[in-house]
This record gives structure tokens, C-alpha cells and sequence, in this order.
């Protein structure tokens, strides 16, 4: 992997000029209804005429229908990260690049879920997105190795040890816990001199609140022992430390949920919960789109920062993921209920 050395200086107001025009081409939320009104090829034929037309154009000679869709979205989140960090230097870059590594992650999980189910390698590369420091090409070597040498590949960085977990969904929530707590070490966060650095400490903290709530639903849901859920717990986060992670995980499923009402959280899932509670979609879209209000609630405070960039960098990846899920809800026959109620707007 490529190894991340933070440059001197600073190019904050050439970044937030840049960062500001992309984030114009941003499709407005007016647009989405429009979407869900189409069938997946006149999706494609919409994006193709947008900001995700070179991506439509490049790949249309290998994919069609809701294939196409998939990749073109995957290859314009992955390009579009990578010119956050090609325009940036300096501590701006460092920033940037430390934060994007979450992509690494999810690629690491995508091929290790794609190698358990024996998927191909062909399908494997469908859904993984190179937005971190990971380069497609370099992914691709990686899919085509074999379960070991794939794990052995990772030996010196922080994911090895979370490699070498037992199962699959213990190895997903140790890759996490490595990539957080190797983020929150970065002197920005960990010792924020800055009012800008505070802007960011605090969103990334609040991430990792949101990261362990829905970890710790999940598991209590599936009752999961508390000892087992506290493990898998990520320290650094804004309201809920470990002391009250804990408790958390103490409690039956129902009486931990309800002691939300004690964070800010609770306001954006409080609708959402009952006693017979079997299932936590909406619970966790409420809270991808609670942390995207603070999100952008953050980036207005301070726009010659790594702040507003983070701002456009949720923003973005929230922009792909709702007009994939019209593309695939209309692919599965979603009613157009259900698809809207899986947006973040």
C-alpha cells in the first residue's frame, strides 16, 4: 500500500475553489422524484448526460442496462476521490488521503465477502470502488489471489491484524475499528489546535458514535454476548466513550435502544422504535442521515478547511448511493414508497 507522508504547507483556499465548483455539479434534490419517474435506462441515458457522462461513455463497450449503472457510479465515485487528492498538497492531502482510506476498507471487505461466497473474480470487481489508496489495478491483483496470500498481502499494515479474525463479520468490524482508531491517532484529530481541526475532530467522532450504534443494535439484535459486543466497540467517539458503550451492551436489546434518549441520536431514530423491533434499516438510514446534516452543519464553519472537502466527500458518496438505489429498486420492483424512504436528501 501506498504509505501516506504529510507535506509542509498548505493549499486550503485553492482546494475549497476547486472543492466549491465540484460540489456545484452536485445534483439538487429535485432531481431524485424526477429519477424515480424513469426505468433504468432512461436512468442511464439522465446520468450519461450529467457529470457521470465519461464514466457512461468509457464503459458502455462492456456493460449495459443496470450493469452499466452500477460500474459508471462505482468508477465517477472513485475518480472524483481521486481528484481530492490529486488537487490537494500538503496537509490538505494528508488529511484528505487518511480519510479516504475508508474505501480501502470496504474493498478489503468486498473481496473477502466475494471469496467466502465463491464468487468470480469478474463479479467481485463489479462492486468494488478504488476512491482510496488502493488503485484499481492493484485490486485487481488482490481479487485474483488466494485467501491466504491475500491476507498475508496486508502483513505490515494496520488491517493484517483484523485479517486474521475468525469469522467474516468479526473481520468486517475489526477492519473498521483499525481504520478509526488509526484516524483519530492523526494530530488534527487527536490534539486539534485549530478551530478548523475541532470541526473535524467532531465529525469524525460523531462518525464513530454512529459507526457504534448501529454495530451495537446489530449485535444486541442478534444477541450477541455483551463481552463479545464491547470488544467490538471503537474508542474516540464524541458522546458515547467506552464506559457507556458498555452499559449499552449490558442491557436487553429494547432498554439499550431506549437509552439513546440520552444523546442527540435519539432524535433522528425516536419514530422508528417499538418493542418488537425485528428488523434496523430505517433505524440506520435515519442515522446515515443524521450524520449527513452534521456534516454539513460542520463544513459551513469554516471554509478555508479540510472540513467543507469531508462536507462534499459525504455528499457525493450520498448522491451515488441514492440514485443507486432508484436503479435498483426499479431493477427489483421496489414501490416507489419504499425507494423513497431508502433516500438521504
Amino acid at each position: 500500500m501506498v504509505l501516506l507522508r504529510k507535506k509542509s504547507g498548505k493549499n486550503y483556499a485553492y482546494v475549497f475553489a476547486r472543492v466549491s465548483a465540484m460540489k456545484s455539479k452536485l445534483m439538487p434534490k429535485e432531481t431524485y422524484p424526477k429519477l424515480m419517474n424513469m426505468e433504468v435506462d432512461q436512468i442511464l441515458r439522465f446520468i450519461g448526460e450529467s457529470e457521470y457522462k465519461q464514466d457512461v461513455d468509457e464503459l458502455a463497450q462492456y456493460y449495459q442496462g443496470p450493469a452499466l449503472v452500477e460500474h459508471a457510479l462505482n468508477q465517477n465515485l472513485a475518480r472524483t476521490y481521486r481528484k481530492l487528492i490529486d488537487i490537494s498538497q500538503g496537509e490538505p492531502q494528508y488529511l484528505i488521503a487518511h480519510y479516504l482510506r475508508i474505501w480501502d476498507v470496504w474493498n478489503i471487505k468486498t473481496i473477502m465477502r466475494g471469496k467466502q461466497f465463491g464468487s468470480s473474480d469478474e463479479e467481485i470487481m463489479k462492486y468494488v470502488i478504488s476512491g482510496g489508496e488502493l488503485r484499481f489495478h492493484r485490486i485487481k491483483e488482490l481479487v485474483a489471489l488466494g485467501t491466504d496470500e491475500f491476507i498475508e498481502s496486508f502483513k505490515g499494515t494496520i488491517y493484517y491484524n483484523a485479517l486474521t479474525k475468525g469469522s467474516l463479520s468479526e473481520i468486517e468490524n475489526e477492519l473498521d475499528k483499525a481504520y478509526y482508531m488509526d484516524l483519530i491517532a492523526t494530530k488534527a484529530i487527536s490534539n486539534p489546535k485549530s478551530k478548523s481541526h475541532k470541526h473535524l475532530s467532531e465529525f469524525v467522532r460523531t462518525e464513530i458514535d454512529i459507526k457504534n450504534i448501529k454495530t451495537l443494535l446489530r449485535l444486541k439484535l442478534s444477541d450477541i454476548d455483551a463481552r463479545k459486543i464491547s470488544d467490538l466497540m471503537i474508542p474516540g467517539g464524541k458522546r458515547l466513550g467506552m464506559k457507556e458503550l458498555n452499559q449499552l451492551a449490558a442491557v436487553p436489546f429494547y432498554e439499550c435502544i431506549t437509552a439513546l434518549k440520552d444523546y442527540p441520536y435519539w432524535d433522528a431514530i425516536s419514530e422508528l422504535v417499538s418493542e418488537d423491533m425485528t428488523s434496523l434499516i430505517n433505524v440506520e438510514l435515519a442515522l446515515d442521515k443524521y450524520r449527513l446534516t452534521a456534516a454539513r452543519h460542520t463544513s459551513l464553519y469554516d471554509a478555508l478547511s479540510i472540513v467543507p472537502v469531508i462536507g462534499y466527500i459525504t455528499s457525493k458518496r450520498i448522491e451515488v448511493d441514492n440514485i443507486r438505489m432508484i436503479a435498483r429498486g426499479k431493477v427489483v420492483g421496489l414501490s416507489d414508497e419504499v425507494i423513497r424512504s431508502r433516500l438521504v436528501m
